[in-house]
């Protein structure tokens, strides 16, 4: 089989020249903040300390990208998996200098400015070099170079759908060599061989392939068992591939329990590194927006209670993560005992039991500030689906699909389903088609987008009332 996989054979190369660069980069800001705090000055007195902790710095880094599994084929998944590693990876030799810095005493030695030049640049500098070779590589793919070169073995309908996906993902490069199937109904792609398993064991024996797939549903036990049997030999390496296309998957990964390889099928993503990440974003942006915000707050308080009596804050039992329920903090648009008579009613459009104060708060969704000190209190988040009342939960969860799993993660502010103006009386399987999409696709990034897009658009809507 003729490979234009030339870059195959210096993957090591290509390895180490990342490295290098890697290291060039996080120099170069290194040197570009020290160039700009200190200019053409001799520097600062203590200038050994500075040298010790970039060459230090050095040492982390080679380790700690190592650590974080930087430095391996990123093929066919998504940019942010790799950027939120380097941003970790990255973030963490930081912290380590500065907390040696502190045990060492010598912090005060150091200019903050040069610091955050060197962290942030940096950082910048590092995704920018991964985006670029990323981008470089998957244009030689999809071009048919650097190449992986796959047999598919296939049951049911599983391989099918597996060639569909790699047909869509050109950039990925994976040539599919051969394509055989107990009993083959699809085209194979141009130039791959085509037959039965029993063609594809034989194949795989006398052919050079890089990976075999093993494109079988779960019933196919017995038969996973034997073609498992027949590949003792082969020094591909060989992969299955589930029946997991009909599943509604959250997260989904595979983990070891115990030395047990468990699959992960509804999983939260806020779970060791990620919750810690949710939970800072949450108390700096949170604590910030308060502190920002108190002459607002204040401003809207007093207008809450003269425009009518009672209290200017109101509570609500709500529903979060794993059913955990909690009072969440509105500023108070009704007047008091509103629902004494009706009571629990689902907001709707046209309605007038809000007060004139109450109705403007809804309608810019200001009356959502207070639960900021919700976020601050640990209840919920900045963003996550919103929380429903427990008798609607109680009704919805039969009546909705999946409605459930929106409480993987934390209640939010705003949300995936929010900006994009499913919210108020709209549709609410949309509404958690949305929030599901936000929980498989966790990213800090993602966070900040949604934020970001919130102040644009997510407070004054149509269906907001």
């Amino acid at each position: 089989m003729k490979s234009r996989g030339h870059l195959r054979e210096h993957s090591e190369l290509l390895l180490w020249l990342m490295r290098v660069t890697d290291v060039a980069v996080s120099l170069g800001f290194c040197a570009l903040g020290y160039a700009i705090v200190f200019g053409p000055s001799s520097g600062p007195p203590n200038v050994l300390y500075y040298q010790i902790a970039v060459l230090f710095s050095i040492l982390l880094q080679l380790v700690g990208f190592h650590a974080f599994d930087l430095y391996r084929t990123w093929r066919g998944e998504d940019y942010m998996q790799e950027f939120v590693s380097l941003l970790l990876a990255w973030t963490t030799i930081f912290a380590v200098l500065i907390i040696l810095s502190v045990i060492t005493k010598t912090s005060a030695s150091f200019s903050r400015a040069w610091l955050l030049i060197w962290y942030f640049g940096g950082a910048g500098g590092l995704i920018c070099l991964r985006f670029s070779l990323r981008s470089v590589l998957r244009r030689m793919r999809a071009k048919g170079y650097n190449l992986r070169h796959v047999v598919i073995l296939a049951s049911g309908d599983v391989g099918e759908r597996v060639l569909d996906q790699l047909r869509a993902s050109p950039e990925a490069g994976f040539n599919v060599a051969g394509y055989f199937a107990s009993s083959p109904t699809t085209q194979a792609p141009d130039k791959a061989q085509q037959g039965d398993i029993a063609s594809g064991l034989q194949y795989v024996r006398s052919h050079h392939v890089d990976q075999i797939w093993l494109a079988m549903p779960f019933k196919e036990e017995e038969l996973i068992k034997e073609v498992m049997e027949q590949l003792r030999d082969a020094t591909a390496d060989v992969r299955l591939i589930p029946d997991l296309f009909g599943f509604r998957l959250i997260n989904h990964s595979i983990s070891t329990v115990a030395n047990i390889s468990v699959i992960n099928l509804s999983v939260t993503p806020m779970d060791g590194v990620n919750r810690w990440i949710k939970a800072i974003e949450d108390k700096v942006i949170s604590s910030l927006l308060l502190l920002v915000l108190s002459p607002l707050l204040l401003f809207i308080a007093l207008a809450v209670k003269i425009s009518s009596p009672g209290p200017v804050l109101y509570h609500q039992e709500r529903v979060s993560w794993n059913n955990r329920r909690f009072n969440m903090y509105k500023f108070r648009t009704m007047p008091v005992n509103v629902e004494a008579d009706s009571g629990p009613v689902w907001a709707s459009s046209g309605e007038q039991r809000a007060t004139v104060i109450g109705g403007f708060l809804r309608k810019t969704s200001l009356d959502e500030l207070p639960q900021f000190w919700n976020v601050l209190k640990g209840d919920m988040s900045i963003v996550g689906p919103r929380p429903e009342r427990p008798v609607f939960v109680e009704q919805f969860k039969d009546e909705v699909p999946r409605y459930m799993q929106k409480h993987m993660v934390k209640a939010g502010i705003t949300g995936w389903a929010q900006i994009n103006g499913w919210r108020g009386n709209t549709d609410l399987e949309k509404r958690i088609e949305h929030d599901l999409y936000y929980i498989d696709n966790w990213s800090l990034w993602l966070d900040l987008k949604i934020i970001l897009m919130t102040a644009f658009k997510g407070f004054v809507h149509k269906n907001a009332y």
